[in-house]
């Protein structure tokens, strides 16, 4: 330890809570022998060569130093940064559980009462709670594995006998959120090489986007047809169009509808699960109607 091993911390310390870059440390220290060295020439005091060298040693320690500190501090702030985006996350998924499990809770209640049947109203109420829980669940489990960097577990999946399993799940959302939903006819040779969870949750994320700004009694469209060699799956909405442009919608976070339930994190997970299989998403504004999600990825065949 020595006082130039002090001060030299506090100087790392001090420059990085202020934003300087490592370089700027340690070019810092350089300056500073320029600057003795330079004083001494003017002064006529020339530098011994052991003096030089102390000094050299004494400047390398205190490089060392200030470097050591200032990765601590940066660290550090790295690491603060992300605890507070975790725990953000973390707020956001459990305050909207508790929103649908409350709601689902008293619909179980007024059910079990005998004062309304399960047929009914209560029931949609019901129905679109468990929906909203199970689709907040599969988000956050599709968010984790492609965050981790979890390599996808690729199958050949057959397109018509996945797009007839989003279908299940897709129109009772759809009756929930009063539109139609409709689905067209694959071609049942067709298949895909993907993590079949990962591009469920994918599409599914598209879908329960399109129910959710569609326009009231109007349709969503889910279509999956190939193109030389490449497979599309579609979702059509008639949101009325995208005013606000397209190169906004991808982000975590960021809700851009009057509605604001979820967590704004649909598209920006469907986006990487989509790249996470070799694939592409992109969305077309159509001016007045609405708009149409694609993914696209690469064409299999069943044997």
């Amino acid at each position: 330890m020595s006082e130039i091993g002090t001060t030299a911390a506090l100087h790392g310390r001090e420059l990085s809570m202020q934003g300087f870059t490592v370089e700027q440390v340690v070019h810092d220290y350089g300056d500073l022998c320029q600057a003795i060295t330079d004083l001494a020439c003017e002064h006529s005091a020339p530098i011994e060569i052991d003096e030089f060298r102390t000094l050299n040693r004494c400047l390398d320690n205190g490089i060392a130093d200030a470097v050591t500190e200032y990765a601590f501090q940066r660290n550090s702030l790295v690491e603060d940064i992300g605890v507070k985006a975790l725990n953000e996350r973390l707020g956001f998924l459990a305050h909207e559980l508790r929103n649908h499990l409350h709601v689902a809770t008293l619909a179980v209640i007024a059910i079990r009462a005998g004062n309304v049947g399960a047929a009914g109203a209560t029931g949609a109420v019901l129905d679109r709670s468990l929906i909203g829980m199970r689709s907040l669940i599969d988000r956050s489990l599709a968010d984790v594995r492609v965050a981790a960097g979890m390599l996808p577990r690729r199958q050949l999946v057959s397109l018509a006998d996945f797009v007839s399993d989003v279908k299940i799940s897709a129109s009772l959302e759809s009756n929930s959120r009063g539109c139609v939903f409709t689905a067209g006819a694959v071609d049942s040779e067709l298949a895909l090489d993907v993590d079949r969870e990962m591009l469920l949750s994918a599409v599914g994320n598209l879908l329960q986007n399109g129910f959710k700004f569609t326009l009231p009694n109007t349709e969503v469209l889910l279509s999956a047809y190939a193109v030389g060699d490449r497979i599309r799956i579609e979702v059509e909405d008639h949101c009325g169009g995208l005013p606000l442009g397209m190169d906004n919608l991808f982000p975590s976070f960021k809700q851009r509808g009057k509605d604001r339930s979820g967590l704004g994190l649909g598209l920006s997970i469907c986006r990487r699960s989509v790249e996470a299989n070799n694939g592409v998403l992109r969305v077309r504004d159509i001016a007045g109607s609405g708009c149409v999600f694609t993914i696209d990825l690469p064409r299999h065949t069943l044997p």
